[in-house]
């Protein structure tokens, strides 16, 4: 059995690209939508480029795991009930 470990404080993740987040360098993120509403993640390149690596839906009063590389950003297309930490993995 895995277990998560807290390894940064918890965030609401920015609603805007130019404010998106890398989460401390974080590789891995425990994103939490805290809402009802389907929200959808970005993840951008580096800290000053917007361009897209990727993105998904986090489906409401769910969570889910994201791994990413240390330098890439992430926001929310809107909203402010989508909360973020950086985490690590302990077997």
């Amino acid at each position: 059995m895995s277990r998560i470990i807290a390894a940064g404080a918890q965030i609401t993740i920015p609603n805007q690209v130019g404010s998106a987040s890398s989460l401390e360098r974080a590789t891995v993120v425990r994103l939490v939508n805290t809402g009802g509403t389907n929200r959808v993640v970005t993840v951008v390149e580096g800290e000053t480029s917007n361009d897209v690596v990727g993105s998904f839906t986090v489906l409401g009063n769910t969570s889910e795991l994201l791994e990413k590389q240390p330098w890439q950003r992430v926001y929310v297309a809107a909203g402010t009930d989508v909360l973020g930490a950086k985490v690590g993995f302990s077997n």
